[in-house]
């Protein structure tokens, strides 16, 4: 019975991780491996050093070859408490001094530091006196640990002292073949961190570290395996005063089920987790000429100005997807301005949950990338917030209903900065999406719905009512600029925004039919978008707009994206006044301003001017400090510079080319709506329209559409908009001609997928 149960699992681990592989070397030829590498260690955190995580723990990578150097976090390590953001903390350090032949101090010629995204993989490889080593690591979501894997092609070639630093000075105690440390902080957040030590060969015993505590000799080993875990006390339940399980039991519990495992067993368990999500979009933007493809990431990216490489586009597209699933995994918290990933006790804004962009853009990838499970962090986050937000909202906006947010958002629900009083509201937008992608109606009934009802309740509550009966947010302000006053359009098109899914909401459900009529009509009655005396969409109701602004957020054009209410199809002159004002904006920007605007050419239909922001992204940054008014683009290991590191701007690049390649949020599917020369030819998998709709496989060539497969995972009207003309496999499906485009309308059948080709 055993030997059955171990035969099972292995094959459907490697079938389940055989048939990502294959998917996605039939969409790269084979050619480019999703590969970022480099010949040389990492010397500074925030620009070289690669990240790995399993949602909730995580490290960045150094690679170094006298010394490795592993920083690790925790998501829920957070200072501050209901009344105050507090700041994400970083939780310690893991190093491993190495005392055997590979201490020298030159790089060996065939040192290769790599992380495989399409395996959530990271190696370290090269020679030395004729030995060659190998480091493989990885963080486990089902094992909840990080596993390090150091081998050599010699016996007794490992010799090695490791220790582990707590980032806020707690001693280190060992025993047997472990360390660990142990603290609070001093809001009382309980934390624990230790690793496990495995050898083959040699001998490992705990020793004094000469500072009081302690650290682990291993003398003469094979290979050996470090197994490290970290949690917190940390819960989301507020009703628990955020407490819960003490971290120590969280700590054992991991080490301990990870180390009844063999290496085999704890890397196929995290390849076949990991592939089942990431495997399921795959993408081709064309091929990179050799020998270019083959360069170390940071020389792609300076000859990126001067050569075209799609494969790296592609990459830094997927990248996105990995981080997601690396930082947002059900059951922790979401991803923050950082993703997980904090060296700093005073970390560039807190590492907070900005609320007027930030987070929200974090994850505006995660619905049409088919990573729906990596978005439900964000929605229980602003689900346990609720309750803090009424108190504090309260008593900044007495008798009002509902809440709303500040600017700066903790883990308890404390808030600093401003008011940003359509955050919820655009919190509220995440909320519907995750509804419109999975058409999940009980979760659109006994979670979503309260949510968005008693958001709208605030500003049924906050909106003024001028005598002629427009309805106007008063005092609000157009971040991060410009004058507080009332009818700003952000707050303006962001309640649009929320009322427009609140109906669509209650419509679905049958519920409240006479609220859903007053919020109708209160929608009908907001101030609406205006345009100004040189073209513009105004920002603010009185026309003043600078057409010399270049202010790095664009707000006014919230109705443009993430906002569905201007499209070129439906609003062809408010489409044409973004236009106007996106491009006084300017192009150049920080790296998630730049983000953005490649969303907003997308769904301006304009692919060759989209591709020119995207091309601008991928600029090598460098450095490593806070100077977001210089410009931004990407570091060497492709994080994006705001700068400093913010991560929103990778997650925000993956969505622009997503909405480039497929458009859903005007009721129909649109491919290639924003297809640049560069991508005349292509193909992808995987993709997410609203409606429960999957993307099955899509190719194009000359700029057409050459075949489409499209799964209705739920059923109901399909409305498919195309370049060019298409033919359906086995269906009578009749298409119309609309604006030079291609319409079919049917009514799917949930389960079922339809085959469109090119009508030849």
């Amino acid at each position: 019975m055993t030997k059955k149960i171990i035969c099972i699992a292995v094959i459907t681990i490697g079938s389940v991780f055989l048939k990502a592989a294959n998917a996605q070397n039939k969409i790269n030829h084979g050619i480019s491996p999703l590969v970022i590498w480099d010949d040389k260690p990492a010397k500074t955190w925030m620009t070289e050093a690669y990240p790995m995580g399993n949602g909730r723990f995580g490290g960045m990578v150094f690679g170094g070859l006298a010394q490795e150097h592993i920083q690790f976090n925790e998501i829920s390590l957070w200072t501050g408490d209901e009344n105050e953001t507090g700041a994400y903390q970083a939780f310690g350090d893991l190093f491993i001094g190495f005392k055997n032949k590979d201490t020298t101090q030159a790089i060996p010629a065939d040192y290769r530091r790599q992380l495989d995204i399409s395996k959530a993989v990271q190696q370290v490889t090269y020679t030395d006196n004729g030995i060659a080593f190998k480091r493989e690591y990885f963080c486990g979501f089902p094992d909840k640990a990080m596993v390090l894997h150091f081998t050599a092609n010699k016996k007794g070639a490992y010799s090695a002292v490791i220790s582990l630093k707590d980032a806020h000075g707690s001693k280190v105690t060992g025993i047997g073949k472990s360390l660990e440390f142990e603290g609070k902080l001093d809001n009382g957040l309980a934390y624990k961190a230790g690793i496990v030590i495995k050898t083959t060969g040699g001998s490992a015993a705990i020793e004094s570290d000469g500072k009081g505590g302690s650290q682990l000799k291993i003398s003469n080993a094979d290979g050996f395996i470090i197994l490290l875990s970290a949690a917190t006390d940390y819960s989301n339940k507020r009703e628990q005063h955020w407490r819960g399980e003490a971290p120590g039991v969280k700590v054992k519990q991991s080490l301990d089920a990870a180390s009844a495992k063999t290496y085999q067993q704890l890397l196929g368990d995290h390849i076949a987790d990991y592939s089942a999500l990431f495997g399921r979009v795959a993408i081709n933007l064309g091929t990179t000429p050799p020998p270019a493809a083959a360069e170390p990431t940071y020389k792609r990216l300076i000859a990126y100005k001067k050569q075209a490489d799609p494969q790296l586009e592609a990459l830094l597209y997927q990248y996105g997807r990995y981080l997601l699933i690396n930082s947002s995994r059900k059951g922790g918290l979401p991803a923050n301005l950082q993703g997980l990933w904090n060296e700093s006790n005073n970390p560039p804004w807190r590492s907070d949950y900005h609320s007027n962009i930030n987070i929200q853009m974090n994850y505006w990838l995660a619905e049409p990338t088919n990573l729906s499970e990596c978005h439900i962090p964000y929605l229980d986050y602003i689900n346990s917030m609720r309750e803090v937000k009424k108190v504090s909202t309260q008593k900044e906006y007495p008798g009002v209903r509902g809440w709303t947010v500040k600017t700066e958002n903790g883990v308890y629900g404390g808030g600093s900065f401003l008011w940003n009083t359509p955050g919820s509201a655009w919190y509220a937008q995440g909320i519907w999406e995750h509804y419109a992608f999975t058409k999940d109606k009980n979760y659109l009934q006994t979670f979503a719905y309260p949510i968005l009802k008693e958001i709208v309740e605030f500003w049924d509550d906050h909106l003024k009512r001028r005598p002629d009966g427009t309805l106007v947010s008063p005092l609000g302000w157009s971040p991060e600029h410009g004058p507080t006053e009332d009818g700003v359009s952000y707050d303006q098109e962001i309640v649009y925004d929320l009322f427009t899914n609140y109906i669509s909401a209650a419509d679905v459900l049958g519920a409240d039919k006479s609220y859903r009529d007053h919020v109708a009509d209160m929608r009908e009655h907001l101030l609406k978008p205006k345009i100004g005396k040189w073209g513009q969409l105004q920002e603010w109701e009185t026309d003043r707009d600078d057409p010399k602004d270049t202010h790095r957020h664009s707000s006014n054009l919230f109705g443009l994206h993430p906002g569905k209410r201007i499209s070129t199809i439906k609003t062809p002159e408010l489409a044409q006044a973004a236009k106007v004002s996106l491009l006084a904006r300017g192009d150049v920007s920080t790296g998630w301003s730049m983000a953005w605007k490649m969303n907003f050419w997308a769904r301006l239909q304009d692919g060759d001017h989209a591709y020119k922001i995207l091309s601008n992204f991928i600029t090598l940054a460098g450095g490593s400090g806070v100077d977001y008014n210089n410009g931004g683009g990407v570091y060497a290991n492709l994080l994006c510079a705001h700068p400093p590191f913010q991560i929103d701007g990778n997650f925000g690049y993956t969505a622009g080319v997503t909405e480039m390649l497929l458009q859903s949020q005007t009721d129909e599917i649109q491919l290639l709506p924003a297809l640049p020369k560069a991508w005349l030819s292509g193909s992808v998998q995987g993709l997410k329209a609203r409606g429960d709709f999957e993307i099955k496989d899509m190719e194009w060539k000359d700029g057409k559409v050459i075949s489409i497969a499209i799964k209705s995972l739920a059923g109901g009207v399909c409305n498919l908009r195309s370049p060019n003309k298409l033919t359906v496999e086995g269906v009578k499906i009749p298409g119309t001609v609309v604006d030079n485009e291609f319409k079919y309308q049917f009514e799917s059948v949930a389960g079922k997928t339809y085959v469109f080709k090119a009508n030849n």
